[in-house]
């Protein structure tokens, strides 16, 4: 094979992002390249292979058979190829190299802003990218490699992934300032069922932590109502419209002075959620992952 011939990782690196967006336009920008760039490395690409890697015309793209398995042989390339980067970064100072994480809608802003103070102190020339989806989403995106490791709760499937604990915490309900139950220091599951329970929608792993925890199901006469974000659960708690579930580590921002609520502990078995980071079994910077940890822990016991 001639050098003109060899297959880059430029290429493959194309054809993944096709792959994930099936849309040449959108491929390209995330690329950073331009439509034309892009089609003319993927056409090289198939001409040396000698077969198609995707079918497309004006409406749409799709993965052939034969595609299919070169972009799994691709993707295990990229990761590789990750992966020596990261044993690079691992003999350079600690966290001075660029680290990408993943982390929920329930954690993020509640966890972020007391950890990041302590992270930009210790560690100055960290270069951190940060992602917030729901957990689904960015489980695949550690196991494809686009990003290098995740905050998430669990119980959740994490399978084929690493994932190291370092936070577990309680719920609590909360509920408007006159209701009596609310100046109570604990409360059961059964007690609860017999009030309107507004919980986030499907989707978000908060919502089957908090129905495990409950030893509620999704069809439960006493849910109400599905939201997309723990502060619009807390306002519509603050207008006696029902009451809601909230983690610990969410507490001191969602129970504002001003706002007309009060939080009671769930009293039964816990830890009522389990917060991780998650990584792939390769991922060779695991020592990263440790110093954060020790960092993150420290900021949440204060």
């Amino acid at each position: 094979m001639t050098a003109d011939s060899m297959i880059s990782l430029k290429q493959l690196t194309y054809a993944l992002a096709v792959e994930k967006t099936l849309h040449f336009k959108k491929a390209a920008e995330a690329c950073a390249v331009s439509q034309s760039a892009l089609s003319t490395a993927l056409s090289e690409l198939e001409k040396q292979l000698g077969f198609q890697i995707f079918e497309r015309d004006n409406k749409k793209v799709l993965v052939t058979p034969l595609g299919k398995k070169l972009l799994e042989k691709a993707l295990k390339i990229r990761l590789d190829i990750d992966d020596l980067y990261q044993m690079a970064n691992a003999n350079k100072e600690p966290l001075s190299y660029p680290l990408s994480i993943g982390v929920i809608p329930t954690i993020g802003p509640y966890l972020l802003p007391r950890v990041l103070p302590s992270l930009n102190r210790e560690y100055p020339k960290l270069e951190l990218t940060l992602v917030e989806e729901q957990s689904h989403v960015l489980v695949d995106m550690v196991r494809k490699g686009e990003l290098d490791t995740a905050i998430l709760a669990l119980p959740f499937d994490c399978d084929g992934l690493l994932t190291f604990e370092f936070w577990h915490e309680d719920f609590y309900w909360v509920t408007d300032i006159d209701d009596p139950l609310g100046r109570r220091q604990q409360i059961s599951n059964d007690e609860i069922q017999q009030r309107k329970l507004m919980l986030l929608k499907d989707g978000h792993c908060l919502k089957d932590h908090t129905l495990s925890a409950c030893q509620l199901s999704d069809q439960s006469s006493s849910i109400t109502f599905n939201s997309t974000s723990l502060t619009t659960l807390i306002q519509m708690v603050a207008g006696k419209m029902g009451s809601t579930l909230v983690p610990q580590m969410a507490l001191d921002q969602l129970l504002g002075v001003d706002i007309p609520i009060q939080a009671v502990h769930l009293d039964e078995p816990g830890p009522h959620r389990r917060v991780a980071f998650v990584t792939r079994p390769n991922f060779v910077d695991v020592k990263s992952i440790e110093l954060l940890m020790a960092l993150f822990r420290s900021a949440l016991a204060t």
